[in-house]
């Protein structure tokens, strides 16, 4: 074997495939066994119980750190608890500043933090001001997202990087949409990445995990640590299934991506829509539609997309974030940095583009046209529908 890096596309592919398996497997074995036989007193075959290490969940494990660039992988029993995993490196009066625009359910946890555990938050939106401005004497984490959700905002991760080392703050990075394919953020300098696998990594909706990876090995001792002692780990079928949608993550990326801008294009010319957000790759698009009333007859004429929350399948989801994603968020919250009533999130799925565009053209053409001289909230007259 040569001693170049294989790349990320070759690693992915052979996740899993052993060639020191004793049984000859190709496909990773799913060990089901909870407990694990001690031969005689402190000597084991390198497992005793599941909560703390599985053979097929340590597979999972050593493949997205090793796909990450980071010391140690640790597989979790869904996306959040991938976060409250990496927040166990925080304490009371702790102080974090958060991307402005994330994901609801991370928003819920903080607030639960913040009122439970004293965690302190203040939240950061990189198109309006400096990070350092927010940065206070019991500041210890940045936690970002990028691209945001749904806005769809990148943060420049070497600046972030470079503010954390000069505070000494803990970079924390939640790489869910663009996945190691697209953006591996341990090689920008942050501490710790997060994904929920549910998404692109796991890719067909069929399963709820999370990832965790730690940049070094004191990081690494502490997150097993939590990991070990909470026990919200990911069961091994449930990794076995990961294993097996992270083998074809690399070509389903290429049409997802491929697709969303297609898509991207469709929309950005078309009379009723406002504004759309897509951050130059991924497969993942925002828009806002010219009226919020024709919101719910839009979402009701799709045949193709479904009406559902979660993103990163195969198939092409549409999500509403004022009542799903984001329901948990504030409305006055939400339209103070712009995710407004009239905003639908796209994950793009594998389908011919053309088939997802004609499906997204005759949703539209059901809709009714506003009164005369009604102009739509973004503030372009809304033409007849065509």
């Amino acid at each position: 074997m040569s001693s170049v890096p294989l790349k990320k596309e070759t690693l992915l592919a052979q996740v899993g495939n052993d060639r020191d398996e004793p049984n000859g497997a190709i496909s990773t074995p799913i060990y089901l066994s909870a407990p694990y036989r001690h031969h005689e007193i402190g000597l084991l075959k390198g497992y005793d119980y599941i909560r703390t290490s599985n053979p097929t969940r340590e597979v999972l494990e050593n493949a997205i750190a090793k796909l990450e660039k980071g010391d140690r992988g640790f597989a979790c029993s869904s996306g959040m608890s991938a976060v409250q995993l990496a927040f166990s490196l925080f304490k009371s009066g702790d102080h974090i500043v958060a991307s402005r625009d994330l994901y609801g359910g991370s928003y819920r946890l903080f607030e639960w933090l913040s009122q439970q555990y004293q965690l302190e938050f203040s939240y950061w939106d990189p198109e309006e001001n400096e990070v350092e401005g927010l940065i206070r004497k019991n500041t210890k984490g940045l936690f970002i997202e990028t691209p945001t959700n749904p806005l769809m905002t990148e943060t420049d991760l070497k600046l972030a990087a470079e503010t954390a080392k000069k505070y000494g703050l803990l970079l924390i990075v939640d790489n869910t949409f663009y996945t190691p394919l697209l953006q591996r953020p341990i090689e920008l300098g942050a501490d710790v990445v997060i994904h929920s696998a549910t998404k692109y990594l796991g890719g067909h909706n069929d399963l709820l995990a999370g990832l965790v990876v730690s940049a070094n090995p004191e990081q690494s001792d502490r997150l097993f640590d939590f990991h070990n002692s909470c026990g919200a780990v990911l069961p091994p079928f449930d990794c076995w299934l990961l294993i097996r949608g992270m083998k074809t993550l690399a070509l389903r990326m290429e049409r997802h991506e491929k697709n969303a801008k297609e898509i991207y294009s469709f929309l950005s010319g078309h009379p009723l829509v406002d504004q759309v957000y897509y951050p130059r790759k991924g497969g993942m698009v925002s828009f806002e539609i010219a009226r919020e009333a024709w919101v719910a007859p839009f979402l009701k004429a799709l045949k193709l997309f479904t009406f559902a929350e979660s993103l990163g399948g195969v198939e092409s989801l549409i999500t509403y974030p004022a009542t799903q994603t984001h329901a948990d968020v504030p409305e006055e919250t939400r339209t103070s940095y712009g995710l407004s009533n009239r905003l639908l999130r796209v994950s793009v799925g594998i389908e011919h583009a053309d088939d997802l565009i004609e499906d997204l053209a005759q949703a539209f053409n059901q809709l009714k046209e506003p009164a005369p001289g009604i102009k739509g909230q973004g503030g372009a007259e809304a033409e007849p529908v065509r």
